[in-house]
């Protein structure tokens, strides 16, 4: 266990690295920060000459490999950091220098106990991509296969595990202050952060995340999963299939190449809709670094180590919500905040429901082409403080990917229609989770598992209740009380009673 005055000092250093690029600037002037936090703010700045405009991506990214996934996560969460530091963070670079050659074959080797050579036929030592957790050499396997190798760096894990330590104790500290802070649940957030962490350092599970993804797009054929080749994929090493498409960053090489952009933006929105609302598991880091435009127009994506989940009932009031407020059934969004337990109890159900009003009236009669979804998204979850709304860190997720889709299918296509697109599919999927039909085939579900369990039911009430024959139950007996010392006259029976009884064994013996 860390002693507290290392996770302190850490914290000093980190903080003064935070005050010299501006980013406690918000912390010093939001009236939320407790007075102390305040103080501390100023200090830290204090001599550092820090801009007055600030840069927290930059900041982040001269903490080093772990702090950048920190601030990608907190990109995700405008309510905690603020929309401008939310916004700044997603320029965040995941690019640091590679580990050297010798350290990666060491480590591929080490994984698989057997030569390289025995496992790919050529290795490039160059990296073709270089991140803070891991980097991509392209190979050829044994039996004549183009792959991507990603292998995770030396010791990053040993880094994370001494940044998330300390970061768990600073956000514990943070809550106990209460309030605001409370609210914001800082420790959620950490919890979060360390499994996203623990997944992208276990390159199986993002080997499993891209099957799973792979077996749930099926139907969307011109999406593509790269295969995973799991006798190359060890915990440190992911071997897949290498990509041969154009970056979407590059929008130019993918007009040279005569690749239709308007078709590439609808397979995006699409897939993502089948990928979050269709199946609850989505890729949550789809921007454009991580997609690639094929020959044949198909879409490829890659980098499955950011991976969001919600349940069945969060997608359905997720869907519920989205639906009412754009047709302005507000009161049964209000209900549905309640119902999930998003708003405490001890609001005024009608009072929410005029806050969503503020929200859904503005982009009511807008062409459907003009309504975005992350404007939607940031003005509904600009209500939380006002309402005491517990952070959802899984659904803020969701947002963060929304808005990122969103951001890509109008670089594609600025005509890009996201509700003309989406419309059919979540109105399916709605009358099918929703409807009538689907109604009935729950209750015969729950019908059947209720049916199902009646014999396990029966054999623990036959071990519970005694055989006929046997000792009937006790009668009913009250509770002894319960006293916080025995009395003096307690004791002297109890002694009595053990005197007697020696007594007794002493004469028979």
């Amino acid at each position: 266990m860390t002693a507290g005055f290392v996770h302190a000092f850490r914290m000093l250093r980190w903080g003064r690295t935070l005050a010299r690029h501006g980013a406690l600037r918000e912390i010093e002037i939001a009236p939320q920060t407790p007075p102390l936090l305040r103080r501390i703010a100023k200090l830290a700045r204090f001599g550092t000459g820090a801009p007055k405009t600030p840069h927290y991506a930059d900041a982040f990214q001269a903490l080093g490999p772990a702090a950048i996934k920190l601030g990608q996560a907190l990109a995700t969460r405008p309510d905690l950091v603020g929309p401008d530091a939310a916004k700044d963070l997603t320029r965040l670079q995941d690019n640091l220098p590679p580990a050297p050659f010798a350290a990666v074959k060491a480590s591929i080797e080490e994984a698989f106990g057997v030569p390289l050579e025995s496992l790919y036929s050529r290795f490039d030592e160059v990296p073709v991509g270089s991140a803070s957790v891991a980097q991509v050499h392209r190979a050829v396997t044994t039996d004549g296969r183009a792959v991507a190798v990603k292998v995770l760096k030396p010791g990053i894990e040993a880094d994370f595990a001494r940044a998330i330590e300390t970061y768990e104790w600073a956000a514990v500290r943070a809550e106990t202050i209460g309030g605001e802070l409370a609210r914001l649940r800082p420790r959620a957030t950490i919890a979060y952060f360390r499994r996203w962490v623990e997944r992208e350092l276990n390159l199986r599970m993002e080997a499993a995340s891209a099957s799973e993804l792979a077996a749930a797009l099926t139907p969307e054929t011109g999406f593509v999963v790269p295969e995973v080749d799991w006798a190359r994929t060890s915990r440190r090493v992911l071997t897949i299939a290498w990509i041969d498409g154009v970056k979407l960053t590059d929008l130019a090489a993918v007009d040279a190449a005569g690749i239709d952009r308007k078709l590439l933006s609808q397979t995006l929105v699409r897939s993502f809709l089948r990928q979050a609302i269709g199946h609850g598991f989505f890729h949550a880091d789809l921007h454009q670094g991580n997609m690639f435009a094929l020959p044949d127009g198909r879409l490829a994506v890659v980098d499955f180590g950011i991976m969001g989940r919600i349940n069945r009932q969060a997608r359905l009031w997720l869907a519920e919500i989205l639906h009412g407020l754009l047709t302005g059934n507000y009161a049964r969004v209000a209900e549905i905040h309640f119902e999930a337990q998003y708003v405490p109890p001890h609001h005024d159900m009608a009072e929410f429901e005029t806050a969503l009003r503020s929200i859904g009236e503005p982009i009511r009669g807008l062409p459907v082409k003009d309504i975005s979804i992350g404007n939607m998204l940031d003005g509904l979850f600009a209500v939380t403080r006002q309402f005491d709304m517990v952070t959802q860190p899984h659904l803020l997720l969701l947002q963060k990917t929304m808005v990122m889709v969103e951001g890509v299918a109008l670089a594609l296509d600025p005509d890009v229609n996201m509700w003309e697109i989406s419309g059919p599919f979540v109105g399916d999927w709605m009358r099918d989770e929703l409807g009538p039909e689907a109604v009935i085939a729950d209750r015969l579900v729950e019908g059947a598992r209720a049916l199902a369990g009646l014999p396990d039911l029966l054999r623990r009430l036959e071990a519970t209740v005694p055989n006929p024959g046997a000792a009937p139950p006790l009668p009913p007996l009250a509770p002894l009380p319960i006293r916080r010392e025995t009395s003096r006259t307690a004791w002297l029976l109890l002694g009595a009673g053990i005197g007697v009884g020696l007594g007794w064994l002493a004469m028979t013996l």
